[in-house]
């Protein structure tokens, strides 16, 4: 592919990001208010929120399988059109009142972010390999327009229609309708089998590769530990008697510092290299837990948050540019599939668990928890880094 036509599907890729991600958003914003207001019982109020990480989790491995047989074009209208179906569903049943409905749309909403989630591998596809790093930066980029777009629509959108964020899910039914318009002029090729392809492995002999089992486990950890101290946050400023306008400018300057490098990650990968980079990613979520175990002021939080978004930032974008390193063409659906299987998996649980680990063990432990698990990447990223080292120096004795 040209280099016009490549940048043009990294730029669709990007823009139809921003949309999966601001109903990602808007549903995180809005999704239990609407639960407590049409559940005939307030405990199910988050159950909506819990099914969207479920059906994300759960359609990661189909839609990537599906996609290597389909092309991406087809796979991703596919789950533009889910989306939109569970944006209707969602306007209905809160103008019915119906929560088993709400849920129903919800559902729909996270089929599409599990196909959604493959937009950065569709990306590396469109771009030299050169530019892998990059492709993924700018697609997670579009994610820069959801912090403003997804809680700006459940805000603005609240008394739009006769009953409360009917109208924020009309307006979401715009989101993905243009999201299908621009998906209808994506022009990637449908898959091609090489005259001589490598063949394709066993997935436990893939998974046993120790870059394949670093890229994975950081970016279970950066996805997982992000989501759990954010989901936290709200909660634990709530406990100090903080107000809930306070604890969206936090979340809002949190999204904006998960998205915003995105813009020039991918360079610093291309100048630094994906493990230096990998590595001080793992620093700043470790510098956010400690800021938070430090103290329980606004201040903290804020602070806190932003180092823990940047630094997801460079461990996710850094751990996905990795992973593609690591598989054969014969093997990057099930690989791509699995490993968003993994990740989403994580982020459904620490999604679940977050009120009732905040509840048993505190603020301070919680976040004292997580360190040990940074610490783990820590190790990884060092002994491979020493390894690759080895390596050169064996090549260069040979030579």
């Amino acid at each position: 592919m040209g280099s016009r036509p490549a940048l043009g599907n990294v730029a669709i890729l990007a823009f139809c990001q921003a949309m999966m991600m601001s109903g990602a958003s808007l549903l995180i914003s809005s999704s239990a208010l609407v639960g407590r207001q049409i559940a005939e019982n307030p405990s199910l109020a988050t159950v909506p929120l819990g099914l969207q990480f479920l059906a994300t989790m759960l359609t990661a491995l189909p839609a990537s399988l599906l996609m290597a047989r389909i092309g991406r074009r087809a796979g991703f209208s596919l789950g533009a059109a889910m989306g939109l179906l569970g944006a209707l569903l969602c306007v209905t049943a809160v103008l019915w009142g119906n929560f088993w409905l709400f849920c129903a749309g919800a559902l729909c909403v996270g089929v599409f972010n599990g196909f959604g989630q493959l937009f950065r591998f569709a990306a590396v596809e469109a771009v030299p390999a050169s530019w892998n790093s990059r492709a993924v930066s700018w697609v997670l980029a579009g994610g820069v327009l959801a912090a403003f777009i997804g809680p700006n629509l459940a805000r603005l959108g609240q008394h739009w229609l006769d009953q409360p964020f009917a109208g924020s899910f009309a307006g979401l039914i715009v989101l993905y309708v243009l999201a299908l318009l621009a998906l209808s002029r994506l022009r990637m090729p449908r898959p091609v089998v090489p005259e001589n392809p490598e063949p394709e492995r066993p997935m436990s002999e893939v998974f046993r590769q120790p870059l394949m089992l670093l890229a994975v486990f950081s970016a279970v950890v950066a996805y997982g530990l992000m989501n759990l101290v954010m989901t936290a946050t709200p909660l634990a400023m709530a406990d100090r008697g903080m107000p809930f306008g306070e604890a969206a400018h936090v979340i809002q300057w949190h999204i904006l510092g998960m998205f915003l490098p995105s813009f020039f990650t991918g360079n610093l990968i291309g100048r630094l290299g994906v493990r230096p980079v990998m590595t001080l990613g793992a620093l700043l979520i470790g510098a956010c837990l400690l800021v938070n175990i430090s103290g329980q002021l606004g201040g903290h939080f804020f602070w806190a948050l932003l180092l823990l978004g940047v630094g997801w930032n460079f461990l996710f974008i850094g751990a996905t540019s990795l992973l593609t390193t690591t598989y054969r063409p014969s093997e990057k659906a099930r690989v791509q599939g699995i490993n968003d299987l993994l990740v989403f998996g994580t982020v459904a649980c620490s999604a679940i668990l977050s009120s009732s680990l905040l509840e048993g063990l505190g603020w301070v432990a919680l976040n004292l928890a997580g360190l040990p698990v940074v610490g783990l990447v820590l190790l990884g990223l060092v002994w491979s880094a020493m390894h690759a080292r080895a390596g050169l120096r064996a090549q260069g004795g040979e030579a």
